[in-house]
Order: structure tokens, then sequence, then C-alpha cells
């Protein structure tokens, strides 16, 4: 059985110097570790993809698991890791969950990773 996610503060988007720019302390290394092994799954990928792709910029839980061909408990399991490294944001409106990624984060972890990529 895989490792739980460590639980962070994740709030706020990644917030530490580039990998590139040299040693990185233990939590600003974990901060990123925590986001990249939420995104090491290709089932999480495709959500994300999805969610930057609709139209709304926001889906339901069940759209998402008839469009992935997935049923709805292993997306919901997908996105509480995803909602737990910060890169997506779910909320419940009447018995709905509406999913949006939060594109924020996902620029900052670029960023992290290449302080080049998003210039």
């Amino acid at each position: 059985m895989p490792k739980a996610l460590p639980v962070i503060d994740a709030t706020a988007p990644v917030c530490c110097a580039p990998v590139a720019s040299g040693p990185m302390s233990d939590d600003d290394a974990l901060q990123i570790a925590v986001r990249l092994k939420a995104l090491a799954d290709p089932v999480r990928v495709k959500i994300v993809s999805y969610l930057f792709g609709s139209s709304a910029g926001e889906e339901i839980s069940g759209q998402l698991a008839a469009v992935l061909d997935l049923s709805e408990s292993t997306v919901s399991h997908h996105l509480t890791q995803l909602r737990k490294a910060g890169l997506v944001v779910s909320d419940r409106r009447g018995m709905n969950m509406f999913h949006r990624v939060r594109p924020d984060a996902l620029q900052a972890l670029c960023v992290a990773l290449d302080p080049n990529c998003c210039t």
C-alpha cells in the first residue's frame, strides 16, 4: 500500500525558491514533493487536464466519473489527494460537489521547478 501524503498547509501555492537556485530546506522540498506526488498518477493528471478544459471551469464529481469511465468513489479519492495538495478546490452546492483547478498553485509549482518556464 502506498504511503499517504503528509499533511501540510496547502492553502497557499508553493512559495519557495526555485529548485535550480541551490540546495533547498527540508520544508521547501516537502512542499514541492507533496504536490508532485499528487500529480504522479495518470488519473489525477487527466482530472486536472479535464478541469482545465472544462467550458465552465468546474465540474461535478459524477460528470468527471462518467467522462473518465471510473466510479465516483475512485474519482472522489483522486480529488481528495489533489485537494490535500492544494491543486484543486471543491465546493458543495446542494447535493453536488463542484471541483475546479487552482491555476495559481500549478503555476507556482512550475516556477519552483523552473523559474523561466512562465515568463
